[in-house]
């Protein structure tokens, strides 16, 4: 008997090892997850310093930002003006400026725990805000409905309300949540409560550091509550990102394990109750068993014992239809969906799946297999360590994917720029991790490169043409010595339009060569063993210089070339930052271009080459959602050399495509307009001419 208790031990230990390993697999090793955190925490960092007073704060949330990249997450993003603060009462108002900063105060007095209502105090130059504004017992309140009306699309066109957000998705291949809320600078007095609860979870200081970064305001209302059109719900997304962040990684996991379980288990047991429970559930249940140190000393041999026990928690739960919020425990999360009839069904569920064991997840399709193998070998080793589960290229793959999503910057002027880069090197200089100070090289690399164009584009004329050229040359191939192999492209742009057609013609062909290595990292392609051979074990900035690269960005603000000036112009319209063109698309559009001007042959038989590409590409170098970029180029080198036909197809292709996500439909529009109207003048004089 003793024997056969040793053998189910061993059993559950083999079991623990292998959901572990797969989780590595899944979610990401330790090291993943913090290269996934610290490049959008550095990032965050540095447009925080140079945002203006009366701009936006963008922050990334939810499991993105937590360090998940798990398939079909959506994109959480919050922003907030900068210069309007939320404060608890009114004597919290002597420590702003009111001339400069609009407060707003949070009357919580009338509304259900977690939710208040939001008083105006101050003037507001913002036009959502005083559109948003009622008139409540001859006091001034900012409507959450109202608000949430108006910013709905302001940063994305066409999205949909859903909660407090504006939602959709963009080609189909992300789903986001955007959300414009208002921010305090204070801990709220309802949570008051959960700082003392910390004992030995979270760290004291990370406690300290959260009640003093206070918490935001989004726009919904309680379903019960008496103001639901005007309340407000407070948000700890920042706190929740900092306890998740002060996890380790054995529970991280286990937070990951209970997502999975979420979705693919939970949720497909029936329409009834799908979408009862949601991931914040997930997120709640083991704060809450962290905190009561009943999920700690994970290791791989027990780690299924800390999802048992939060899987526990969520039956009990679901059975006195009660989930206490972790900062407001007075906030029931269940209180609107969970009860009466809904909340017996999804009960009896959770509890046959309870009754199973941990056999309930042998239904997670991602998790089954590995169950499945520690079964069916039970005596072979598993390796457990970190470090050889994922390779030097699995991890130098993500961080390049990672760096290439972060690599955004607002910086519209040379003013702009200047104050980028100051702040950078101040931060450069500061006890950084290696993924933020690459991340900020990258950065740098980006800043330097709109530097170059926007000194180009407010140059003067004759003399003093040649200093700001000289500068923009210098600032743009430094920026590519930070840069990857895409970034040379750059340069080839600029001499292009400084006329310089066999230097930039030098450059793309440089850029060429290293771009058909079988060894180049594009997206997610790269043949393994060259890469290894080629840049194994080298530093990274050799590895980006050398076997690395990414789409070509060009900013909507910035003129980089003037045959795309149009289109730009139509993204800008359209409140789209960027036109995202495919690498390989926009060095054969430059050396077209550049031909033009040298051999009309060599340029032909590059339009062949793109023509070719945007033909037949299966998506291996064009991307579904940049298709409509790609044919426009197409089309507007076919019009250059006067093919009138093709050029009209190629115009008609960039508007039809399904997901056009540039919205270049203007340009487009323009473009076959002038066409038209060309064939049009062409027949008449043909016909003038034969009569």
């Amino acid at each position: 008997m003793e024997s056969l208790s040793e053998e189910m031990c061993a059993g559950m230990q083999h079991m623990s090892e292998s959901v572990f390993v797969g989780l590595c697999e899944i979610v990401g090793t330790s090291t993943q997850v913090a290269m996934r955190r610290e490049t959008v925490d550095i990032k965050e960092m540095l447009e925080r310093r140079v945002t203006a007073s009366y701009a936006y704060i963008e922050m990334m949330s939810g499991s993105n930002r937590e360090g998940f990249r798990l398939k079909g997450s959506d994109v959480d993003v919050m922003y907030w003006p900068n210069n309007h603060r939320v404060i608890m009462d009114m004597s919290q108002s002597e420590y702003y400026n009111k001339a400069n900063t609009t407060l707003i105060l949070s009357e919580s007095s009338e509304s259900p725990p977690g939710f208040t209502l939001l008083q105006l105090l101050t003037q507001t130059t913002y036009k959502e805000v005083q559109s948003a504004c009622v008139r409540m017992n001859g006091r001034t309140y900012i409507s959450s409905s109202k608000y949430r009306q108006l910013t709905c699309s302001a940063t994305l066109p066409n999205s949909v309300v859903n909660g407090p957000c504006g939602s959709g998705d963009i080609g189909q291949e992300v789903e986001y949540d955007t959300a414009f809320c208002f921010v305090s600078d204070v801990w709220p007095p309802s949570a008051s409560s959960w700082k003392d609860r910390c004992h030995s979870w979270p760290y004291p200081e990370v406690v300290d550091d959260i009640v003093r970064s206070g918490c935001h305001f989004v726009a919904i209302g309680h379903p019960l509550g008496l103001h639901e059109q005007e309340e407000w719900r407070m948000s700890f997304s920042q706190a929740e990102n900092r306890c998740v962040c002060a996890m380790d990684h054995y529970q991280f996991l286990t937070y990951g394990l209970l997502k999975l379980f979420l979705k693919e288990v939970v949720n497909q047991q029936s329409e009834e109750t799908k979408g009862l429970l949601c991931s914040y559930h997930m997120k709640t249940t083991i704060f809450w068993a962290i905190q009561q140190n009943t999920v700690s000393n994970l290791c791989p041999q027990n780690f299924l014992a800390g999802f048992w026990v939060c899987s526990k928690l969520l039956l009990k739960w679901v059975y006195e239809g009660v989930s206490p919020n972790f900062f407001i425990p007075q906030n029931n999360l269940f209180l609107t969906k969970v009860h009466g009839s809904t909340q017996n069904r999804l009960f009896l569920q959770l509890h046959e799946l309870y009754k199973k064991g941990l056999a309930c997840l042998l239904q997670s399709s991602s998790i089954r297999s590995y169950i499945i193998s520690a079964l069916y070998n039970p005596r072979l080793s598993i390796n457990t360590d970190e470090s050889v589960l994922k390779c030097e290229i699995d991890h130098d793959l993500e961080f390049f994917l990672e760096m290439s999503c972060n690599d955004n910057v607002k910086s519209n002027s040379l003013y702009s720029c200047m104050k980028h880069l100051t702040e950078l090197e101040h931060l450069i200089c500061s006890p950084l991790t290696e993924y933020k100070v690459l991340m900020l090289q990258k950065l740098k690399a980006t800043i330097l490169q709109r530097t170059a164009f926007i000194l180009h584009i407010n140059k003067g004329v004759n003399k003093q043409i040649y200093i700001p050229d000289k500068l923009s040359c210098q600032l743009i191939t430094l920026a590519a010595k930070f840069g990857c192999v895409s970034d040379m492209l750059y340069i080839a742009m600029y001499y292009y339009e400084t006329l310089r057609y066999r230097e930039a013609l030098s450059v793309i062909k440089m850029t060429e060569t290293k771009l058909v290595q079988p060894c180049l990292i594009y997206r997610r392609h790269v043949d393994t063993e060259s890469y290894i051979e080629a840049v194994g074990g080298q530093s990274w900035a050799t590895k980006m210089r050398q076997a690395m690269a990414g789409d070509i960005k060009l900013y909507s603000t910035t003129s980089y070339i003037s045959e795309l000036i149009l289109e730009q112009q139509s993204a800008l319209q359209n409140r789209v930052p960027a036109l995202y063109v495919p690498v390989f698309v926009m060095l054969l559009f430059l050396e077209f271009l550049c031909y033009r001007h040298i051999d009309t042959t060599l340029s032909q038989e590059t339009l062949d080459k793109l023509h070719i590409l945007i033909h037949l590409d299966q998506g291996l170098y064009v991307r579904d959602i940049f298709r409509d970029i790609s044919w426009e180029i197409l089309g507007i080198c076919q019009q250059i050399t006067g093919n009138a036909k093709t050029a009209l197809y190629s115009y008609q292709q960039s508007m039809s495509t399904r997901y056009p996500i540039h919205q270049i439909q203007n340009a487009t529009q323009k473009r076959i307009q002038e066409l038209r109207s060309s064939i049009s003048h062409q027949q008449i004089n043909c016909d003038m001419y034969f009569h």
